[in-house]
């Protein structure tokens, strides 16, 4: 099951969106991903429901009648569209699609991973544990309810995004997604166990989190354009999937072996390396200027 589940990772779907659309490629995905964000809120609480009235098994085979009925037809469709597209409508520049980063690409993708898999460290290090953390910094019951505020707080940063962040360039929202995780665990170590900031922590962590999702598929995008576009989005997401599979277990160690509190300031710490790297991609390619030339006309500035 977890073999297949990787099939259907956001990196995936981007691949697929920038081989259909380049030019429209940035804007579908933040669409993708503000709609694919209501799946935990939608399919959880139904999952559950069906729980109560089925077995396990039952809710398996029912998801899996699904997957074939609904999913498979609109996959096959899509499948269609982006082969007639690259065969006939796809421009000579996306075909050529010259690195963007222009000598600097070795550099660029190295810092890349490294900020994408200290991102994911920070979100499954948090994530996984984040109601046993805010119970022992003493929020007692609230913790559940702070908890709460993160997913939609996640669906909540894609649509502002959507709507305000159009001029926003992908190294600099980058930036601010990573520097808005640390930001959160920083006030959650401070305020603790005050609630009113434990809540400011989930939200700040579901907006970073919610706009992470947008910029690992935009970023690489506007660095190196169309081609090999789905070969760096593997990259990317083997590095921030080994990272996110270490994390909570490094989060336990350090837990155990000083205090939850120092555990928080850790990843804390190592929140603020992703956002030191992606703040150098920001520096080095973040112009709008430099963006245009480097970038080309097949890409979203």
């Amino acid at each position: 099951m977890e073999i297949a589940s990787s099939f259907v990772l956001y990196a995936t779907a981007f691949a697929a969106l920038a081989q259909a659309s380049t030019s429209g490629a940035q804007r579908s995905i933040t669409h993708l991903t503000l709609i694919a964000g209501f799946a935990s809120t939608v399919f959880w609480p139904l999952t559950s429901w069906l729980h109560q009235h089925m077995s396990w098994r039952e809710v398996y085979l029912l998801y899996a009648l699904l997957n074939l009925m609904g999913a498979l037809p609109v996959h096959l469709w899509l499948g269609r569209v982006v082969r007639r597209r690259r065969s006939s409508a796809r421009s000579e520049q996306a075909q050529k699609a010259a690195p963007a980063v222009q000598g600097r690409e070795r550099w660029a993708m190295l810092m890349m991973l490294a900020a994408f898999a200290l991102l994911g460290f920070v979100a499954s290090a948090i994530t996984v544990h984040m109601v046993p953390m805010l119970a022992a910094l003493g929020l007692g019951g609230a913790a559940v309810v702070v908890t709460t505020l993160f997913g939609p707080s996640q669906v909540l940063s894609r649509l502002v995004n959507m709507q305000f962040g159009r001029g926003l360039a992908p190294p600099a929202l980058a930036l601010l997604a990573a520097a808005m995780l640390p930001l959160g665990l920083a006030l959650l170590a401070v305020a603790a166990p005050w609630a009113p900031g434990a809540a400011v922590f989930a939200i700040l962590f579901g907006f970073g989190n919610g706009l992470s999702s947008i910029v690992s598929g935009t970023l690489p995008l506007m660095l190196f354009g169309a081609a090999g576009y789905g070969a760096r989005l593997g990259w990317i997401s083997s590095a921030r999937l080994v990272a996110s599979a270490a994390a909570p277990l490094a989060f336990s160690m350090v837990a155990s072996a000083a205090s939850v509190k120092v555990a928080v300031w850790f990843v804390a710490l190592v929140g603020i390396a992703s956002a030191a790297a992606f703040g150098a991609i920001w520096l080095v390619f973040g112009r709008k200027s430099e963006m245009v030339e480097l970038s080309g006309a097949s890409t979203i500035v």
